[in-house]
């Protein structure tokens, strides 16, 4: 069987060395390959071999670990049971899908429960699977509640109060615990069993997230930033309480008589306050995939024995005949079996000009009808719609590890224990070596060491910024499938179009029309289509849809001849007309009145001429190309601006190639490719020292793309091309290729930053915290403006990450407005210029 690859939520983690804890608990479990674990979605991923480990074994790995799999329950009816054997048959059923944890079936109630992990299997699944056993499933209970999103606001809400009252103690502790500072203190909140009272709620209620913590920590003979803040608060908590206890010991210590119960209860809340504050920017790094899940219909109008219903969109199965109204939602995917429409596609392609659909067209889900009703007969539904693809792909991107991850994982990894020696070192030292009280400062240099190293902003620095910069590029059609590939694209040097389908339409279009003395063009254009009717060649049907698309009526061929590989003959209104190749013409003895010059000219553009003759004489020439994407031109000057490579390949001859490449501004042309070969090719460029994007469409595309440091997929294109490649483009306009590097140079310049604020905060304040200021200025690092510093630490790198929120693809604004191509203008070179070459 082959590997199963599936991502869950874990909770539970506090800082960037629980990454490590998780991922070793992962990999221990038989039969997993690879484990990866991040931070700032909070997801694991996990690939492994489904005959050896089980879902519920990885589940149960994290949690021996002390954290949390993010489990969900539901209970839905099921109808039609008819007997206790039933029973065996659903839970069977519903334990055979991925992430059903377990399933128990109530045959006296006609209902199910069932335990699942919600980013693994979905209710849509579910039901299937009971439809499949033979039963149907009913709605579920409660099943419009967003769990996920019900947890996090929970957990915020939870901080917000436990934040609240650690600063409404915070305050009469700080004031009593320095009464010659402030004399007005009531005498009772000087006394220091008072304060000892006011305390212990906030170090062991307010706090109890940190031993909880640290207790898990120490069960895998490990530790974590929870060992830091827990071992600093606790060492001031107990000295204080010593203090109080043993008043006797201290003075022979030379201490003065002097409680820190105000630093415990300020770097608690302040600590807190900090992972509120660093929440909620979090919770706004995810905003993409929100808004993705935003966009799905809730309902559909499903036709169902001749009856219209509406049903929870969770509800629609493949075959349901669904009907869409002016301003509605499309509920799933499908193909339209009666009415036409336009339809908003914004959200999927990023292009904002509405899409006409008509019976045959595939329609997608959470696409808005504009204008006319339509029915259409549902084909994908749950995950596997197009946008729950996209979901999904954003999703794994968001949870992968972009290789300079892996480098500060591993720093992470050493950087606890490292810290809680340097805190005993300097403890020790100043105890030893210190002035008098040399237990208080000993005390508070050990207590500040702990408090100010952050590994959470180390931890944040990469993972955030993948998320927002992942998240943007699905809001602009561009879906990155992981944060390797969101890292390599900036590095890019050559990008390698396919010419046929990426860099033009695929599909060939009249391009010119050329006549001699006493022809007019459009009467040409109209004997020459007429004539190509009864042809089925691609070339003739150019001619055909080029006069049909310039408003004229054809007329009925009379006397159609096919003549293989030269042409086609035809009577059209009273007229003998012959479109051929030149062999044809030479066979024919028609003299070319000059059009011999003007089809070189043409064919030197990459263009296919047809000569015309009308009562056999020489008319004229059509022209025929798979002419350029309107855009591919500006996407190349734009590519060669970045300081790119441009690179075309193709199986056409290389006179053709060269001529596409000169209207484009090519570099370098690989003509006459087998698709076999195009893999080599890439391969070739590698090794020349090129890091090298690789964009194509087709299925023969799919190895090259695979080689490439980089393939993109335009989505217009086929499913293999999108599963080989790395990043995908929703609409087919190349101008993505230059947004997508674009978006990755903006990440990594937002990792970068983060990286570097996370580093130099770390090695310039735990110097400072241990004292290095002091023989020189006298200078001592307060326990609390510690902690307020590694809260601001954290905070400050997941807010710049969120400044990529703002990034704007250069090429955004012409996405948006593209104006169409004239006909003149289709093939890149006018039809004057042709006429000025010819002469």
């Amino acid at each position: 069987m082959p590997d199963k690859e599936i991502s869950f939520k874990v909770s539970g983690m506090s800082c960037a060395s629980c990454v490590a804890k998780i991922e070793e608990a992962l990999r221990s479990v038989a039969g997993v390959r690879q484990a990866q674990v991040n931070f700032a979605t909070e997801k694991a991923s996990v690939r492994f071999g489904p005959e050896q480990a089980q879902i519920s074994q990885l589940a149960r790995a994290v949690e021996d670990a002390g954290y949390e799999v993010d489990k969900q329950k539901v209970t839905f009816g099921v109808q039609g049971m008819s007997c206790a054997s039933c029973v065996n048959h659903i839970e069977e059923a519903l334990r055979g899908l991925d992430g059903v944890l377990q399933a128990d079936v109530n045959f006296a109630t006609e209902k199910v429960s069932v335990d699942y992990l919600p980013d693994v299997v979905d209710l849509a699944a579910m039901r299937q699977a009971v439809l499949d056993a033979g039963y149907e499933a009913l709605a579920a209970e409660g099943e419009a509640v967003d769990a996920e999103k019900a947890a996090h606001e929970a957990k915020v809400r939870e901080l917000k109060i436990k934040i609240a009252f650690g600063a409404l103690v915070s305050v009469p502790v700080f004031f009593g615990s320095y009464p010659s500072l402030f004399p007005w203190v009531p005498e009772i909140l000087q006394n220091f069993v008072v304060l000892w009272l006011l305390t212990t709620p906030v170090q062991f209620w307010v706090g109890w997230q940190f031993y909880k913590g640290t207790w898990a920590a120490l069960k895998h003979k490990t530790s974590d930033m929870n060992t830091l803040i827990a071992v600093g608060t606790s060492a001031a908590y107990l000295y204080s309480v010593g203090l109080i206890l043993f008043p006797s010991f201290f003075q022979a210590e030379g201490v003065a008589r002097e409680v820190y119960f105000d630093t415990s209860t300020i770097i608690i809340t302040l600590i807190l306050l900090g992972r509120y504050l660093e929440a909620v920017a979090r919770g706004r790094t995810s905003e993409a995939i929100k808004k993705l899940i935003g966009m799905q219909a809730k309902t559909a109008r499903v036709i169902r024995g001749g009856k219209e219903q509406d049903i929870p969109v969770e509800a629609v199965v493949p075959g349901d005949l669904v009907l869409v109204r002016p301003g509605e939602k499309v509920p799933v995917d499908g193909i339209i079996r009666e009415g036409y429409s336009s339809l908003d596609e914004s959200m999927i392609t990023g292009e904002s000009i509405p899409v006409d659909k008509k019976v045959g067209d595939e329609v997608i889900g959470a696409t808005i009808n504009k204008t006319g009703a339509f029915k259409f007969e549902a084909t994908k539904v749950g995950k596997e719609t197009v946008l729950a693809q996209i979901i999904k792909l954003v999703e794994q991107a968001q949870g992968s590890k972009a290789p300079i991850q892996r480098l500060v994982d591993k720093v992470t990894s050493y950087f606890v224990p490292a810290v809680i020696g340097i805190a005993l070192t300097t403890g020790g030292v100043w105890y030893a070596w210190g002035p008098e009280p040399a237990l208080t400062y000993a005390l508070l240099n050990f207590v500040a060491v702990l408090i100010i190293a952050c590994p959470c902003a180390l931890g944040l620095a990469t993972p955030t910024s993948i998320m927002v910069g992942t998240g943007k590029g699905a809001e602009s059609g561009i879906l990155i499938r992981s944060g390797e590939a969101l890292e390599t694209a900036h590095k890019l040097t050559a990008v390698i179009f396919d010419k046929t389908g990426t860099l033009t339409k695929g599909a060939p279009a009249l391009t010119d029309i050329q006549v001699t003395d006493g022809f007019d063009e459009e009467r040409l254009l109209v004997l020459a289509a007429s004539a190509e009717r009864g042809s089925e060649h691609p070339l003739g049907a150019a001619v055909v849809r080029e006069a049909k698309e310039r408003g004229h009526d054809l007329f009925e061929p009379q006397d159609f001849a096919a003549i293989p590989g030269k042409g086609i003959f035809a009577r059209v209104d009273g007229h003998e007309v012959l479109v051929s190749n030149r062999k044809l013409m030479d066979e024919k003895g028609i003299s070319l009145n000059g059009l011999d010059e003007r089809a070189r000219r043409l064919s030197e553009y990459g263009k296919t001429p047809m000569y015309v003759t009308v009562d056999g004489r020489a008319a004229g020439i059509v022209a025929v190309a798979d002419t350029l994407k309107d855009n591919s031109e500006e996407a190349v000057l734009k590519l060669h601006r970045l300081g790119l490579k441009v690179v075309m390949i193709t199986g056409d001859n290389r006179r053709t190639a060269e001529a596409i490449a000169r209207q484009v501004g090519i570099d370098r042309v690989l003509a006459e490719v087998l698709p076999e070969d195009k893999a080599r090719e890439v391969k070739k460029l590698q090794d020349e020292g090129e890091v090298v994007g690789m964009v194509g469409d087709g299925i023969n595309d799919a190895p090259a793309l695979a080689q490439a440091d980089v393939g993109i997929a335009i989505g217009t294109g086929t499913d293999v091309a999108m599963e080989a490649a790395d990043i995908t483009l929703m609409s087919g306009d190349l101008r993505g290729v230059v947004n997508a590097i674009a978006l990755s140079k903006a990440t990594m310049r937002n990792i970068k930053q983060n990286l570097f604020w996370a580093y130099f905060y770390n090695s310039a304040l735990i110097p400072v915290a241990a004292g290095i200021l002091y023989p020189l200025f006298g200078i001592l690092l307060s326990p609390v403006l510690a902690a307020a510093a590694m809260a601001t630490s954290s905070v400050s790198v997941v807010t710049n990450a969120l400044r990529l929120r703002r990034f704007r693809p250069p090429m955004e604004s012409q996405l948006r407005v593209a104006a169409p191509t004239s006909p003149q203008k289709k093939a890149g070179v006018s039809r004057e210029e042709v006429v000025q070459h010819a002469g």
